[in-house]
């Protein structure tokens, strides 16, 4: 155990390799446990974190297009609106992607659209510089719009 400890600080991979290998062998009783419960619980929430910093993105830009695109000039209009709708893919195929690869995640939506929300609609207000009462206080996109890569809300 005293190995698989400095194993850990010194080389993680090799440590996460040498875990593989004791778990495939049935080696239970060898397991650097402390730190593999540690790491097991900190990939949950890295995998929580990223999906609302994606939705957070996806939502300033939902938000933005929304109240923002018909207020602009023709010509920022096109310009802007091209940025807004390839950050809104981006965001929609990485979301996508992260729920494949973690199925349990899709229970997850939910909250995390409830915390993301929040912080989107205070980017949407500072990227834009318009009030933040521009944008509704509850979010006004469903789950299904959002992951949705024909959904584009009407401009306001």
């Amino acid at each position: 155990m005293t190995n698989l400890r400095t194993l850990y600080e010194q080389d993680f991979n090799a440590w996460v390799a040498q875990h593989v290998e004791l778990l495939k062998g049935g080696r239970f009783h060898e397991l650097d446990l402390e730190h593999l419960v540690e790491e097991l619980r900190d990939r949950g929430r890295s995998e929580r974190r990223e999906l609302v910093n994606r939705l957070r993105v996806l939502l300033a830009h939902l938000l933005k297009w929304e109240r923002q695109l018909s207020a602009l000039s023709q010509r920022w209009a096109e310009f802007e609106g091209k940025n807004w709708r390839n950050t809104i893919l981006e965001q929609r195929s990485a979301i996508a992607y992260l729920l494949q690869k973690g199925p349990g995640l899709k229970s997850y939506m939910e909250p995390a659209l409830d915390e993301a929300y929040p912080q989107a609609r205070d980017l949407a207000a500072k990227e834009s510089d318009l009030p933040l009462e521009t944008f509704p206080p509850d979010n006004p996109y469903r789950v299904a719009d959002i992951l949705d890569d024909r959904f584009f809300p009407a401009p306001r």
